[in-house]
This record gives structure tokens, C-alpha cells and sequence, in this order.
């Protein structure tokens, strides 16, 4: 073991370099260090719970560029029915608010539903009935079918078109009918709103799915009774909804409601002799 002491490199003043101690007695003083104290606050010494980005963090993605605006870039006139923001308004709902409209659609004898929904009509809830309806119909439609024909021991092929079929039923009767009723509603200088239309109509549909899954039951004056059931209430959901409405436009108004409670009474049969009826 070595008993001499450092190197001294006494007479060099090297920058960015401490002096190395010449005898194991020698102490070196250092100066005050001039390094800010970390972190930066009116408390030195105390770390702060709260972290706060540099103030340009927030500034680079946030404000717009010079000579840009957001309104600027949103489209307008015509060109606006095809963004996103347009049909926002109409899909502002929760799931309370649905699943109150959806309890008001299976008491049709209220009337209250079109003015519960005038402030707020949606298309979330119509869309997804409607959705949720074509596969329900389509599915249950198929397994009895099946039934049917393992209880005769005949051979079954899977019919994909009931699933065509379904979709072009439902979404054309929800999207066509409130159309043309919007039309002749205009015309009869009685107008309604055509997404409270789509709103009506898209509630009055899901009462067809509980009717649907009861006509599992291999009883065919059992199913024609829940077709009629369910045809009946959802016909009264629409027609007593707008009859306060269509009544001013004139005295044709009753020819009007008549119109659309026998549509829905023939949804609902066609519901029931195109999904429901059974030849094996």
C-alpha cells in the first residue's frame, strides 16, 4: 500500500475541474454555487404538489394559426348535412332518456310521448331498436322454422335472405313512412318536424321485439294474437302521438291518423305472415 499522498498539480487552473488535494490534511473550499434551486418556487426547499407545464406547452396545439379560424373551417349552407356535427345534436342522449322513452312507447295511451321529445328528439334510440329488431326477427324467425321442421324430422336449410329482408323492412318502413307523412303534413299547412318523425316512429317499433320472442310458441292463434297485440299498441302510440298535431290540417285530419294506424297494423302483419308463418 502506497503511504504518499495525491499528485499535486499545484500552478493548474483547469476550467470545469476541482484541484486534487495535495496532502491528506489540505481541505479545499468550494465557492457558493450560483445553480438555481430546483424547483423553481416562492418556497425554496419545498417540493410543490402541483405540476404546471411550461406556459408555451399548451399554446402549440391548442390556439389556431395566424390568419385561421374554426369557424372557418366548418362547412356551411347544403355541405353541412354531411359532417358529424350536424347529426350531434340528435344523438345527445343517455341512457335513462331512452330507456324512459322506451317505457313511455309501451303505455301508447298517454299521448305525451311528442311533447316529451319536442326540446329533444334523438336517432340513438330508433336507430338501435330498429337495428336490434331486424336481428331479432330474423333470428327468431329462423329457429322456428327449424323447430318446425325437426319436430316433423324434415331436413332445414338456413334462409339468409330473412336478414335482407328484415333490414330492408324496418329500416325503409322507419325511414320511408315519416318521409312521406312529413310531406303531407307540409302540404295540409300542418308541418312537424321530420327527426321527431324519425324519433315517433323508431320508438313505436320496439314493443315488435318482445312480440317477436314470443312467437317462439308453436301455437299459430297464439301468434296471430301477439302480432295483433303488439300492431294495435304501436299503432296507438303513433296515431293518438299525432293526432292533437294533424288535427289542424283541416278536416281531413282523421283520414290522416286513420292512414297511419292501419300502416302500422300492416307491419305488423307482415311481420307475422313473412317471419312467423310456417309451411314444412
Amino acid at each position: 500500500m502506497m503511504s504518499s499522498g495525491y499528485t499535486s498539480i499545484d500552478k493548474q487552473n483547469l476550467s470545469g475541474s476541482v484541484p486534487a488535494a495535495s496532502g491528506p490534511d489540505h481541505v479545499v473550499n468550494f465557492a457558493d454555487s450560483n445553480l438555481q434551486t430546483f424547483p423553481p418556487s416562492e418556497t425554496q426547499g419545498k417540493i410543490s404538489a402541483v405540476f404546471r407545464p411550461p406556459t408555451d406547452a399548451d399554446d402549440t396545439f391548442s390556439k389556431p394559426a395566424p390568419g385561421s379560424s374554426n369557424q372557418s373551417q366548418q362547412p356551411t349552407g347544403w355541405m353541412h348535412a354531411f359532417t358529424v356535427g350536424a347529426y350531434r345534436p340528435y344523438f345527445d342522449v343517455d341512457t335513462s332518456d331512452v330507456l324512459e322513452r322506451i317505457r313511455d312507447s309501451l303505455f301508447p295511451f298517454k299521448g305525451s310521448f311528442t311533447e316529451k321529445t319536442s326540446d329533444n328528439p334523438d336517432l340513438y334510440g330508433p336507430f338501435w331498436i330498429c337495428t336490434t329488431l331486424i336481428f331479432v326477427a330474423a333470428a327468431i324467425g329462423t329457429f322456428v322454422t327449424y323447430l318446425a321442421h325437426k319436430l316433423q324430422n324434415k331436413d332445414w336449410d338456413y334462409d339468409i335472405n330473412l336478414v335482407t329482408w328484415s333490414a330492408g323492412l324496418f329500416y325503409g318502413y322507419v325511414t320511408l313512412v315519416p318521409l312521406a307523412l312529413y310531406v303531407i303534413l307540409k302540404y295540409f299547412s300542418a308541418p312537424s318536424g321530420l327527426v321527431q318523425l324519425w324519433c315517433l316512429y323508431g320508438y313505436s317499433l320496439f314493443v315488435f321485439i318482445p312480440a317477436s320472442c314470443l312467437s317462439v310458441v308453436p301455437i299459430e292463434i297464439f301468434r296471430w294474437v301477439i302480432a295483433g297485440v303488439a300492431g294495435f299498441m304501436s299503432a296507438c302510440f303513433v296515431a293518438l302521438n299525432l293526432r292533437t298535431h294533424i288535427k289542424s290540417a283541416g278536416e281531413r285530419w282523421f283520414l290522416i291518423v286513420a292512414g297511419i294506424f292501419l300502416l302500422q297494423l300492416g307491419l305488423a302483419v307482415i311481420l307475422k305472415l313473412y317471419f312467423f308463418t310456417i309451411t314444412v
